[in-house]
């Protein structure tokens, strides 16, 4: 995974948009200083490089229903089924984010459930038959800390070092 280089216009456009995805991107050019043809540019190049993700609106699960939010440690019984298991997690649609990582879990999940019972029937009724070997879940109460990674300007040496 290879960082791209950013130069200020870049970062400007990014702080902007990462603030408000809906902001016209004339006015993105005003603050700019630059066409609005030119932020469509570095939109389009930024989205190429994989910087930019799309755009997307966040639903508030709480507001929904979702009343609970669990991460869960899974163990597989057989490691080697890992693509297997990621793939019938994705049919689980209260399953928003699956991570591999260091540790003893073989995977770290993220899970929205509409309250406790919800959850421990997700648990044992989707989770459980993916080959699990054993789970451990960690409840959130809240999200204290909720955002986007800021657009900051790192000194170069720190990206001398990975080239």
């Amino acid at each position: 995974m290879g960082h791209h280089q950013l130069d200020q216009l870049d970062k400007k456009i990014l702080r902007l948009i990462s603030k408000d995805a809906r902001i016209p991107f004339l006015e993105v050019a005003r603050e700019c200083n630059v066409s609005g043809a030119a932020i469509h540019q570095r939109i389009q190049k930024l989205t190429n490089l994989g910087v930019l993700k799309g755009s997307q609106f966040l639903i508030d699960p709480e507001r929904i229903g979702y009343e609970t939010c669990a991460y869960v440690g899974l163990y597989l019984k057989d490691p080697e089924k890992f693509d297997e298991v990621v793939e019938k997690l994705k049919l689980i649609p209260e399953v928003v984010e699956c991570h591999y990582t260091t540790g003893g879990f073989d995977m770290f999940i993220k899970v929205y459930a509409l309250n406790n019972h919800h959850l421990l029937n997700i648990i044992h009724d989707k989770l459980q038959p993916l080959g699990l070997s054993r789970s451990e879940t960690i409840v959130s109460f809240n999200a204290i800390i909720n955002r986007q990674l800021p657009i900051v300007d790192a000194p170069d040496e720190l990206f001398d070092a990975e080239e």
